[in-house]
């Protein structure tokens, strides 16, 4: 479809006519010569003496292509354009951040299958991950990984097939044995520093205490509500452990109340399901479509055409003379 961008610009086209009706013509003065027998002359020509002002007259080709020209001109300043055919664009409308412990402890086989099987935690955890991301569709998702460190494997995105392929290569121990869970809120709060999106939400999936942050976790998140990053914490694993394999429910029960987030404990894979049902459901997914259509200007089109008919216009006009004189001369030879 072709349309106008500026159909006002259309009132131009009676312009040259209102200047030529209603603006005072152009006059020169030049010299002339005075005889006293100037009125015999023209008698004997035949001819009837006017006023000294003498119009130019203008032969049809050159009003054409004027008229013709002008309206191009004009044409040309509404700038005719082609419109496409609507395209609809998706537009996030809330970023999410996985951060996942890797550390050595998500080694540990004690996650139960529906069937009874035992599984790796870790393996559990991007099972339903997977399933997770597969919901996702509108929002843009990061993915943090982290241990002894915090690393973003992915940054906001909505390539979530990416994102879920870089969680499928990560292993047991590749940020380290320990666990930096405050280290993890500090990267993803400066994640989140790219995002223009109001509504902010951060994932936090641990199965052990913070054993080796710069930054404690409470302190973590008390930043992050500043920043308007609300938490879930998913507690995984067993709280009865000892050492590093055990569970502190207490600081990531803290961490989320501290950010308006909510708190859960997954001991198995049916459970870990259930925590994202929930968290579909505290947080639906927003999105926000945006739909406009492609526009490519045709203004160089009436501009060229206009330029073409003047040239052209130039070009016989000064080429008729010449070619009328010759062919008076090959007459004449004749």
């Amino acid at each position: 479809m072709i349309q106008l961008a500026l159909p006002w610009a259309l009132i131009l086209l009676p312009l040259p006519y209102l200047v030529w009706r209603f603006a005072p013509p152009y006059r020169r003065r030049v010299e002339g010569l005075r005889f006293p027998f100037f009125r015999r002359i023209a008698e004997a020509a035949g001819a009837e003496p006017k006023p000294g002002a003498v119009v130019l007259s203008r032969s049809w080709l050159q009003m054409a292509a004027a008229i013709a020209a002008w309206v191009l001109i004009v044409l040309a300043l509404a700038q005719p354009e082609r419109v496409g055919a609507p395209v609809e664009r998706v537009k996030a409308a809330r970023d999410v951040v996985l951060a996942i412990d890797i550390s050595g402890s998500m080694d540990t086989q004690d996650f139960r299958t529906p069937d009874g099987q035992r599984l790796q935690r870790l393996a559990a955890v991007k099972e339903v991950v997977t399933g997770f991301l597969a919901q996702r569709e509108g929002d843009r998702v990061a993915l943090i990984v982290f241990g002894s460190k915090a690393y973003v494997q992915a940054p906001l995105t909505e390539d979530l097939d990416t994102v879920s392929g870089l969680l499928g290569q990560t292993s047991v121990g590749m940020a380290g044995p320990h666990t930096a869970l405050g280290d993890a809120i500090g990267l993803a709060i400066r994640t989140f520093e790219a995002s223009e999106i109001e509504q902010r939400l951060l994932i936090l999936l641990s199965d052990g205490s913070d054993t080796a942050s710069a930054m404690s976790p409470v302190n973590a998140a008390e930043i992050a509500a500043s920043r308007g990053v609300e938490i879930h914490a998913i507690g995984v694993g067993d709280p009865n452990a000892r050492g590093d394999a055990r569970v502190d429910l207490g600081a990531l029960r803290d961490i989320a109340a501290r950010t308006g987030g909510a708190y859960f404990f997954a001991d198995d894979l049916e459970a870990l399901g259930r925590v994202y049902d929930r968290i579909d459901s505290l947080a639906p997914r927003e999105t926000e479509t945006l739909s406009y259509r492609p526009r490519q200007s045709l203004a160089h089109w009436p501009l060229g055409l206009a330029a073409l008919i003047v040239l052209g216009t130039v070009a016989v006009l000064h080429l008729a003379p010449r070619f009328g004189a010759r062919t008076a001369a090959r007459r004449k030879a004749a």
